[in-house]
């Protein structure tokens, strides 16, 4: 569908929401019912990769910080490009031509990872949308790399039966680049709706006043819904993921209509399709609860998922990243999953589209994992109990700033196939293992395990393993099984 006239789409916008069944209320909203391919899913790609790539310093917050008297960012950007206002971040946009890009390997090197989903970023903050669009022509089809990003993506990965997802951050683009306005630089008013700065408001929130000023003029939301559903339209995402800012109290109205608009087109689509948000953004029970940079300490009754990303420090990528390990990673995903979550793990091409040679090992270290062990993760339940041992996790967002060290007394649970899959998170040397979960109960009226256990086996071992079961838990001895990653132990139950 072609865009000519912004209040006319808006216009066919409500017809949508009016013809139902979804309103655009919370009390409608919560009849969503969660996409059973999503939870069996449990691994997807998030991917930030668009002009911010090209400096390929600090972070993605780039476009923000560089406008940002005394930051490292301003100061690195007048040492290299000069002055603010003869190279703003807009002069990036030509040096963003995506050379190497090839949206087949991105999906062949994502599926060979076990990613079921990927939800590339379709816009971020900095307001360059990575798709051809009606709306703007400040987007990857008319500048930069002249090509439509977003739909090369959604063609290459559902021919490798990956689904194809969408990620909207413009919400943040009301104030993000208002720093400009400080001092002479190239974001100077008047600004017009269209334009790639605005409307770079110089007021800036308190990050988590959910009341604070400013708050978005109706000609920014009307924008704003108009953008997301222009992507909802042309991509037909089977998830869309909202970042932060979102829950602020001024989207509020548009949020609900873009939920009610987006679920209703499921529905004539003939799929369903889900929201995932942040921040208590949206009513509870009314789309997907997604955790940033961290995770729950125990099973939700809920099935959520948490957001993190292959590097510390970074979005994107830069210069200076600071990788996490494969073994955390995959120790990262397990503990996800034993608690009714799933993983969505984000990496930052160069701004080429090429990986790092750290991104491709990697996803290949944890697809390799996977290509063993994935029964116990994928169209997997959480067990009675998600864990077992001495170390504790940290509950909340942002919590993933160090590795976790895991101890060979660790375990996470999931159940599928009739099994009950108990990984060992650090397998010990000796090949001593005892699971307490698993020991026989001496009073069945207790919640402990009282099953029959029939067979012990190590996924991707042929070691017979020789088991006893005694009220102090499940014991067996191995002599050939090593633990780089994660082992899982597979209990096949009566």
């Amino acid at each position: 569908m072609k865009i000519t006239d912004k209040k006319e789409y808006l216009k066919q916008i409500q017809a949508v929401i009016d013809r139902g069944p979804y309103r655009d209320d919370w009390s409608s909203l919560t009849d969503f019912a969660m996409p059973a391919w999503f939870e069996k899913a449990k691994f997807g790609i998030f991917i930030h990769w668009g002009v911010y790539s090209v400096p390929a310093f600090g972070n993605e917050w780039y476009s923000r910080n560089m406008y940002i008297q005394g930051t490292p960012e301003f100061e690195h950007h007048v040492k290299t490009y000069g002055p603010h206002k003869d190279f703003g971040y807009k002069d990036f946009i030509p040096m963003f031509t995506a050379k190497n890009f090839d949206p087949d390997f991105w999906a062949e090197t994502f599926e060979k990872a076990g990613a079921k989903y990927v939800v590339p970023v379709a816009e971020h903050h900095d307001g360059f949308q990575m798709y051809d669009s009606d709306l703007s022509v400040y987007n990857a089809a008319q500048m930069g790399p002249k090509r439509n990003i977003l739909g090369e993506l959604k063609e290459s990965f559902e021919k490798r039966g990956l689904v194809f997802c969408a990620s909207s951050h413009r919400a943040e683009h009301l104030w993000f680049m208002g720093n400009g306005k400080d001092f002479d630089s190239d974001i100077k008013d008047p600004l017009q709706c269209g334009d790639f700065y605005w409307p770079s408001l110089q007021e800036q929130p308190e990050h988590q006043n959910l009341f604070a000023d400013p708050y978005p003029t109706e000609e920014f939301l009307e924008d704003w819904i108009c953008r997301t559903c222009e992507i909802i339209d042309r991509y037909q995402p089977k998830i869309l993921y909202f970042d932060w800012w979102i829950q602020h109290e001024g989207y509020k109205p548009g949020l609900r209509r873009i939920a009610a608009y987006y679920y209703n087109r499921g529905v004539e689509w003939g799929f369903p399709t889900a929201i995932c948000y942040k921040h208590d953004a949206m009513a509870f029970g009314s789309a997907v609860v997604d955790v940033e940079r961290g995770k729950f300490a125990d099973t939700k009754p809920y099935h959520w998922q948490t957001d993190t990303s292959l590097m510390r420090n970074s979005w994107c990528y830069t210069t200076s990243l600071d990788y996490k390990s494969s073994d955390e990673l995959i120790c990262y995903l397990v503990d996800v999953v034993s608690k009714n979550g799933n993983l969505l793990l984000n990496i930052g091409p160069k701004a080429d589209g090429s990986f790092t040679k750290e991104t491709a090992a990697i996803l290949q270290d944890i697809g390799s994992w996977l290509s063993v062990n994935g029964e116990a993760i994928y169209n997997s339940k959480p067990w009675r109990y998600p864990a077992e041992g001495p170390t504790k996790e940290i509950e909340g967002q942002f919590s993933d700033g160090s590795a976790t060290v895991y101890t060979s007394k660790d375990f996470r649970f999931t159940a599928g196939n009739g099994c009950i899959y108990a990984v060992c998170l650090h397998y010990p040397e000796d090949g001593n293992v005892t699971v307490h979960s698993l020991g026989k109960s001496l009073d069945a009226n207790k919640p402990n395990f009282h099953g029959i256990i029939r067979k012990v086996s190590i996924l991707g071992s042929d070691e017979p393993i020789d088991f006893r079961v005694d009220e102090n838990g499940l014991h067996f001895t191995t002599t050939t099984i090593t633990g780089k990653f994660p082992v899982v132990i597979k209990v096949e139950v009566e």
